[in-house]
């Protein structure tokens, strides 16, 4: 059985250590060859948009564009539909393989098999 990851991130630079933590997780289980599914709520959802990742800075971590590509360029990103709605985000401002999806899908993937979820 293969094992999924999913990681729901939170934070964005409102809490940078965890919303840096989320993401080098991520982008290390992708690396290390797991499937990994990361959601981009609350805060984390601004890192949807092109350019905004680069904003992020904190000191003595990966940086966020390299990890949030390792990602998309290996597993899947998710905006969160509530949280887009909220910021007035829509699918053509997101950067490309970027989905939008709720609740509903949220809890499919975490109730598969072989899934372990995270949330920062």
């Amino acid at each position: 059985m293969s094992k999924k990851l999913v990681i729901k991130v939170t934070a964005g630079a409102d809490a940078p250590e965890r919303c840096s933590q989320a993401f080098t997780v991520a982008a290390v289980a992708v690396a290390s060859g797991v499937e990994v599914s990361l959601w981009l709520t609350g805060e984390s959802a601004w890192f949807a948009l092109p350019g905004r990742a680069a904003e992020f800075e904190l000191p003595e971590a990966a940086p966020l564009p390299e990890l949030l590509d390792a990602v998309l360029g290996a597993g899947r990103v998710t905006l969160c539909t509530q949280c887009a709605a909220r910021r007035g985000i829509v699918a053509a401002d997101v950067l490309k393989g970027v989905r939008i999806a709720g609740a509903q899908v949220f809890v499919s993937e975490v109730m598969g098999d072989g899934v372990q979820a995270l949330v920062y």
